[in-house]
């Protein structure tokens, strides 16, 4: 999975997870990729950094400050009411297989609620048992689970689960 920092033709920023550059072109290309504020399909990739960690983690080291459990920021909020907005513009069918993905997850997993990294990194290293859990996770945090190499699968909100 690789993310992109993007922009619209109205300068809206936004991000997007894709599973490969060639993915985004092609989706892009396709008109399915849509500017959360505004809806343009006229979306490029913005200039961005490289995110480049500088630790590594070993069964046995101290979890790392990100793993810690804290409540959401203003901007962690921010983020979460642009993946809604973005997810009330999916097509009925779509939010459909979402709502019914989101189900089996409830039904066949363990909620940890905002502990989901500390989790997810405990079973990753053997320190936890192997099982499938669900929670809540910063996409910094979902970034940094990537690059240590946890397997994690995101699943936005939609806009009816807030109410």
């Amino acid at each position: 999975m690789i993310k992109y920092r993007l922009v619209c033709a109205a300068d809206h920023e936004f991000e997007g997870w894709f599973r490969s550059s060639g993915a985004f072109d092609e989706q892009s290309g396709a008109g399915i990729v849509a500017c959360p504020a505004c809806g343009s399909t006229n979306v490029q990739k913005a200039v961005m950094a490289p995110a480049v960690t500088i630790h590594s983690r070993r069964p046995g080291d101290e979890t790392p400050p990100a793993a810690k459990s804290r409540p959401p920021s203003q901007a962690q909020h921010s983020q979460h009411l642009r993946n809604a907005a973005a997810t009330s513009n999916l097509p009925a069918q779509a939010r459909e297989i979402m709502r019914q993905l989101r189900a089996e997850i409830e039904k066949n997993a363990e909620y940890v609620g905002p502990r989901f990294a500390e989790e997810a990194r405990r079973i990753h290293y053997k320190e936890a048992p192997a099982r499938g859990i669900y929670g809540e996770a910063s996409g910094q945090e979902v970034i940094e689970l990537h690059e240590e190499g946890v397997e994690v699968f995101p699943i936005p909100a939609l806009p009816e689960d807030q109410n």
